[in-house]
């Protein structure tokens, strides 16, 4: 299959840039079905900011945390279990109007 160079615009910065015929090839080898959408430096930002800890490209990251930094220790507290007795540590501030259970007798219970 032989390939020739191809225009093609950038849905980021609209420049125009050229997707070789050796590109093309490369891309056949890997699978790729379809021409790249965004010019080289663009693609290269896009890389840049997914690669800050948050995972692949188009895929939802950090669930609505954008500082890509590391993640804040959560808080515990500790509690007694109201079945056997045994303080256990939870992720929530227990408010005392329902029992509180360890994980044994949690999964007991359901």
């Amino acid at each position: 299959m032989s390939f020739e160079d191809k225009n093609i615009e950038c849905g980021d910065c609209g420049q125009e840039f050229v997707h070789s015929a050796e590109d093309q090839a490369r891309y056949v080898e890997r699978g790729f079905t379809s021409d790249p959408k965004r010019c080289r430096p663009c693609r290269e930002k896009r890389k840049a900011r997914s690669d800050r800890g948050r995972g692949g490209y188009d895929a939802p990251r950090g669930h609505g945390r954008s500082s890509g930094g590391p993640r804040p220790e959560r808080e515990s507290f500790e509690a007694v279990c109201a079945d056997c007795g045994v303080t256990t540590t939870l992720p929530f501030k227990p408010k005392g109007d329902r029992p509180v259970y360890c994980r044994d007798c949690y999964r007991s219970r359901k």
